[in-house]
């Protein structure tokens, strides 16, 4: 089976809001704010939203015009549209390339997900009110130590995402994040006021908004080029899946940048609710990924309203962990629904069942599995370099010389709403054909060790 979806979004603002929700995820709130810490602040900083600006609308661009103009999961996307403009039908490939580092990305996420469940309810008890840093570093340990409350934690998240994906559209995805990204956008602003008037903001704010360009090396610049493709879910398919949602009226490019300008908001709001924090206790900015999960735990439990401010942090963390899982999840049950034409209901079920399996493999990284190898890496050493390093810059290569170099200019632009003399369409053309593949290749590059 591979017709066309019959399914959409109801406005912009629905497709704002769920692709919003899925480029925020945890790259923002949990991977930004550290990874801006270990490269510099405020240079690092600059080149991320002159990347995002560069780079990320120009591929998110791609994305979605693909998903649209096809109005089929990834694979079939390529496929069908290669046919239309008599192409290679191995384009397909490059659906399944994303498909499969959906898949990837969804089996660890789904567990670092659990994680901020775990801890939204150790906040909510107040667990980490007068803990020093070695019990709170024994609260991870006990967490991770376990294959079988890790295991749980993971498996409530796949639940949720499945029960909200087995809704549909409409009635599941777009219900669910119109209430969840204005309240985790209130949520983020509550911190950052808090912040403001208790912690360090002026710290905070010389820090990540000061660019001090001798604290930036070249690997940095390439980690903010990765992290600008990276925390807008392009790669994946994702854009391309909810692009097919997209009405032909809605011009994707004003979509697009109100997407791209809401993820870069909420990037730079986490930096301003965290940092404060950090600073006002003689914390490490740089605390590499235990930042959120061991660095402010430790914060939370020394201050007055620690037990209120924690549970608001995790309870954003959690809001957006579910819903980049959801949209990750909705592109694989598509596929199987398109390939193998099962009901909704069948593939949400099959699909969600399988990717839990292969969880698996990051549940026992952290405790009976921590010492499996392969390449010198454990099971989710290996499975994130493969869906980070390699899958998704390739993923994000493949659709940029797709858009640019295998669908008609003429139709390209009339898809959206402009001519192909027009000054915004040559540059977009451009970018797709040249300068993306070029700079991700880049990414490619330096995340394998050639660079």
């Amino acid at each position: 089976m591979n017709q066309a979806t019959t399914s959409r979004w109801s406005s912009r603002l629905a497709f704002a809001l769920a692709a919003t929700g899925s480029a925020v995820g945890l790259g923002n709130i949990w991977k930004f704010p550290y990874i801006t810490g270990e490269n510099g602040g405020g240079a690092f900083v600059l080149v991320y939203l002159g990347c995002i600006a560069l780079i990320g609308v120009p591929v998110m661009i791609c994305e979605v015009l693909v998903g649209r103009q096809a109005r089929r999961s990834p694979v079939n996307a390529y496929r069908h549209l290669a046919d239309q403009n008599s192409a290679s039908p191995h384009w397909a490939w490059a659906g399944g390339m994303a498909l499969t580092a959906g898949v990837l990305v969804l089996s660890f996420y789904s567990v670092v997900a659990g994680w901020a469940v775990a801890y939204l309810v150790r906040a909510v008890s107040g667990a980490f009110a007068g803990q020093d840093a070695q019990a709170i570093g024994r609260m991870f340990a006990d967490l991770t130590g376990s294959p079988w409350h890790l295991l749980g934690w993971t498996l409530g998240v796949f639940a949720v995402s499945a029960l909200i994906v087995g809704s549909g559209v409409n009635r599941g995805i777009e219900r669910s994040v119109r209430w969840m990204m204005p309240f985790m956008f209130v949520l983020l602003v509550g911190m950052v006021i808090y912040g403001g008037l208790f912690a360090d903001m002026e710290g905070a704010m010389r820090f990540m908004f000061v660019a001090d360009f001798s604290r930036l090396t070249t690997d940095g610049a390439l980690i903010a080029l990765g992290h600008a493709f990276f925390t807008l879910s392009l790669g994946a398919g994702i854009m391309m899946m909810y692009g097919a949602y997209l009405h032909d009226e809605i011009s994707i490019g004003k979509a697009v940048v109100m997407v791209a300008i809401a993820d870069t908001v909420v990037a730079l709001l986490a930096g301003m609710a965290i940092f404060p924090i950090v600073f006002s206790h003689g914390l490490e900015a740089g605390g590499g990924p235990g930042l959120v999960f061991q660095t402010l735990p430790l914060a939370f439990g020394q201050m007055a309203a620690g037990g209120v401010l924690g549970t608001a942090f995790f309870a954003l963390l959690v809001i957006a962990a579910i819903a980049s899982t959801i949209s990750i999840l909705e592109a694989v049950v598509v596929f199987a629904h398109e390939r193998l034409d099962w009901t909704r209901t069948r593939a949400v079920f099959v699909c969600t069942a399988a990717v839990a399996v292969l969880s698996l493999l990051t549940v026992v990284s952290f405790n009976i599995g921590q010492t499996w190898t392969l390449f010198s890496k454990n099971p989710f050493e290996l499975i994130d370099y493969l869906a980070s390093n390699i899958l998704l810059p390739l993923g994000g290569i493949a659709v940029a010389i797709f858009a640019g170099w295998v669908l008609k200019p003429e139709d390209a632009a009339r898809a959206l709403g402009t001519s192909v003399a027009s000054t915004p369409f040559r540059v977009w053309h451009g970018t797709a054909r040249w300068l993306a593949p070029a700079l991700i290749g880049l990414v490619f590059l330096n995340a394998i060790g050639v660079l």
